[in-house]
């Protein structure tokens, strides 16, 4: 069981982010507010559940949370203000968005940047520590999985309906045939360094 607040007695957020090392699409980040005695047997880092247990999870959360909110920041964005700005401002917007206003965050990570007049805590791998991160981390990566299947359909030979965008050899081997698209990110190395080009 995940540990249910770091400081009791006050209104904690928990903040993540989804998408920060891919190719193309958007960072999104979500915030949650829960209450303080939820928890759930199967909460975990989003990364370890599989599709089916983030959706389930998912309809709970929104349905318990005291208040969630989730943001993008899309790829235009990211190539002008920089990957780790976008996802502190993905996060940023996410606390502004929600209904009620948190006391404290607990960021998933060991950055952030200060959100004004509220206190934060940086937690290394928070996510699979704290229900309200680990609640962020699930809203974060199924709105952003949802975002890129949709995206799939207009561009189906990058395979984002599977790798969600992430730099694999697959989707490095589509933008060396056709080309980067409009959704891709420019400020990143989308073509592999030539000493990897044999992997292809």
């Amino acid at each position: 069981m995940l540990a249910p607040y770091l400081q009791k007695n006050r209104i904690e957020a928990g903040c993540d982010e989804a998408g920060r090392g891919c190719l193309a699409g958007p960072v999104v980040a979500a915030a949650v507010i829960l209450p303080a005695d939820w928890n759930n047997e199967t909460l975990n880092d989003s990364k370890k559940l599989s599709h089916q247990q983030r959706h389930e999870l998912r309809q709970i959360i929104e349905k318990e949370a005291i208040s969630y909110a989730v943001s993008f920041v899309d790829h235009q964005e990211i190539d002008q203000i920089n990957i780790l700005n976008a996802s502190f401002t993905a996060m940023h917007r996410a606390v502004d968005a929600l209904q009620k206003t948190p006391e404290h965050l607990l960021i998933d990570g060991n950055r952030f940047n200060p959100y004004q007049g509220i206190g934060h805590s940086c937690i290394i791998k928070g996510d699979g520590k704290y229900t309200s991160i680990a609640a962020a981390s699930i809203l974060a990566k199924t709105y952003r999985d949802e975002y890129m299947e949709k995206l799939h359909h207009q561009f189906p030979y990058y395979s984002w309906n599977t790798n969600k965008g992430y730099p694999t050899i697959a989707h490095r081997q589509a933008i060396i045939q056709h080309g980067p698209c409009s959704y891709h990110r420019n400020s990143f190395r989308l073509y592999p360094l030539p000493e990897q080009k044999t992997l292809f």
